[in-house]
């Protein structure tokens, strides 16, 4: 296939080299989309190294000049904006770096964005910004600097023509994700036959699997050929049916045939932890979960049976 497809759609996607924005790239690929990336000269591209002849790639040296040029050349139909660092236990020498990526380089884009007439943004949030579901209640720094980012768009929208559809994201799982979430840690201790320490376990999860949040970005990415309710939409990408850990933990062993040791109220539960994951929004018109999490987990710990 050409990079660039004569009367296709584009969007410039950053982030595109981790768990979501891989399946998504496949994902407007196959729609017909032309596809161009924003990254780092470290990022590792194993996770779309064979479809990089597919894409247009440009290398981000970091200033705020160079992303207008990459920009201005692009003139997308629409920026996606998934790249963020995700650190949820975090040191001083982590600060200045999650500034950077989670605040300034979403301001880089926005700004970019409008010097260049391209007025279509998708934002990703969290739910972890709505602590015990408050307008403001970052759960962590990380949290916080989402929540930053969200109210410098509004200044962008408030100036400019600039649209934004922002998706907050409970939990996402799915096969080959690297992080060590709470799949990873069952599969470790099922298959180390260790114990795991685990709070006591009462806290609702709410898991939403990867194909399901690509068919939200999707959606989004739609959202800008409708008349918008407001020039920032905020939808909410959920279950709609959390689980407490502890029926996670048995319904995960059920479907793998595997035993945990788990030692519950083996830690304490961490500060500002969410008990429960309170929906901030609608969902994205038109969006259903269609893989429940049973069949979830056995897509992604036994697909030999799928």
């Amino acid at each position: 296939m050409d990079i660039e497809q004569k009367g296709a759609r584009s969007a410039v996607i950053t982030g595109a080299t981790g768990f979501i924005g891989a399946y998504l790239v496949r994902k407007m690929l196959v729609e017909g989309w032309n596809i161009h990336l924003i990254c780092r000269s470290n990022a590792n591209l194993e996770r779309i190294r064979d479809i990089t002849n597919e894409l247009k790639l440009h290398v981000y040296d970091g200033s705020a000049s160079h992303l207008n040029r990459i920009m201005d050349e692009a003139r997308p139909h629409v920026v996606i904006h998934l790249a963020a660092m995700v650190i949820t236990e975090y040191t001083p020498l982590d600060i200045e770096p999650m500034i950077q990526s989670n605040v300034l380089f979403g301001t880089q884009i926005a700004e970019a964005m409008v010097r260049a007439g391209c007025h279509y943004l998708i934002n990703t949030g969290t739910l972890q910004q709505h602590f015990e579901g408050k307008p403001y209640g970052p759960t962590s720094l990380y949290a916080a600097t989402k929540q930053a980012f969200d109210d410098i768009l509004e200044y962008y929208i408030d100036t400019t023509p600039l649209k934004v559809v922002t998706l907050k994201l409970s939990h996402v799982y799915g096969p080959d994700d690297p992080k060590q979430k709470l799949f990873s840690l069952l599969r470790h201790a099922a298959n180390m036959e260790q114990p795991l320490m685990m709070s006591p376990g009462h806290q609702l999860i709410d898991l939403v699997y990867i194909d399901d949040v690509v068919e939200a970005f999707y959606l989004a990415a739609m959202r800008f050929d409708e008349p918008m309710t407001a020039k920032h939409e905020k939808y909410y990408v959920s279950s709609g049916h959390p689980l407490e850990l502890k029926e996670l933990v048995s319904l995960y062993e059920k479907v793998t045939g595997k035993t945990i040791s788990v030692h519950w109220g083996g830690r304490p539960y961490r500060e500002r932890e969410m008990m429960f994951p309170w929906p901030i929004g609608e969902r994205v018109p038109g969006w259903q979960v269609t893989v429940l999490l049973e069949e979830g987990i056995r897509k992604m710990e036994c697909p030999a049976l799928e």
